[in-house]
């Protein structure tokens, strides 16, 4: 399944590529919403400048690029459409989806390498795919006050929920802060402000959250903004629902087995779903897992000059 192909243009003799990206909706719920990423096989010999050029092209909020490893059976990069980044959930889960439904992969248990370390990855016979993330890393707290401007809501409604703001990674770093019921939607971030203060504190954004009804099947809806790598809004985020598992686990339901479902990109008008794990015992968290399903829309092909490293 060649992914490249490599053509001249007859009048100016430059060389250029053709490559095809999967198009796929991952963290699906019953076949509808999901946040769409790009997939790109066999990416050994693109360089990262051209991966970013497909990535623009792309145009989604994360595409994936998968290349051969000696030691483990992938190795993943994820591009933004502005920069690279370490791990991407919902990319991931776009990933071994493609593989499965293409049939490179039947369901089993593999290793990806990414930039956030060695990651297990599990697809089940339904086509679920189930990742693991990095154990959790948590980098400190934050001040209620600090937010009232960047997401347009008052100190006191954050105090309301008497939970802190940490910051939390499982992969990427994410501020996790919780809001009352009835408030997410209600919040207006001011994304040049936001870039501005994730930048200040190496953050990637802001992962917020409101807690589901007990009777709910759902444990906690959430909002995800992170418009320093070019995303006001994203509709499913693998990696920031590990940190938002770890801190459930930390602040809300303290015991050693935690097993979350989570809401995502209602107020996008395409609401998610991404379930979550953690463990637990004396000496802490020893895995973190987050899962989903995903649906194919198609392909795009893309063509790009051929940079002088390839």
């Amino acid at each position: 399944m060649a992914q490249v192909q490599y053509l001249v243009f007859n009048l100016s003799m430059e060389k250029i590529m053709t490559v095809t990206a999967f198009l796929v909706n991952s963290f699906t719920a019953e076949g509808a919403g999901g946040n769409p990423a790009g997939v790109v096989l066999n990416a050994d010999n693109l360089s990262d400048t051209e991966k970013l050029k497909i990535a623009k092209e792309v145009g989604f909020s994360e595409t994936a690029f998968v290349e051969q490893d000696h030691e483990v059976d992938f190795a993943v990069s994820f591009f933004t459409t502005t920069e690279e980044v370490d791990f991407c959930g919902h990319a991931t889960l776009a990933v071994f989806a493609t593989l499965y439904d293409q049939g490179i992969l039947n369901a089993g248990n593999y290793t990806q390498r990414t930039k956030a370390g060695l990651l297990g990855v599990t697809i089940a016979e339904d086509g679920q795919i189930t990742m693991e993330q990095a154990l959790p890393k948590y980098l400190g707290n934050l001040a209620y006050g600090d937010f009232v401007n960047l997401l347009g809501l008052c100190e006191t409604t954050f105090a309301e929920t008497g939970l802190p703001i940490d910051v939390i990674t499982t992969g990427l770093p994410d501020i996790i802060i919780a809001v009352p019921n009835g408030y997410l939607d209600k919040i207006n971030i001011d994304e040049a402000a936001l870039s501005e203060f994730c930048q200040q504190h190496n953050v990637i954004g802001v992962h917020a959250f409101e807690l589901c009804e007990e009777q709910s099947e759902l444990t906690a809806s959430c909002r995800n903004f992170a418009p320093l790598v070019g995303i006001p809004e994203e509709s499913a985020t693998g990696s920031a629902s590990g940190a938002l598992a770890c801190y459930l686990s930390k602040h809300v339901f303290v015991q050693q087995e935690n097993h979350f479902k989570f809401e995502q990109g209602r107020a996008m008008g395409c609401s998610s779903h991404i379930s979550a794990s953690v463990y637990s015992n004396e000496q802490g968290v020893y895995k973190v897992l987050v899962g989903g399903y995903a649906t194919h829309l198609g392909t795009q092909d893309i063509v790009i000059p051929i940079s002088n490293n390839t």
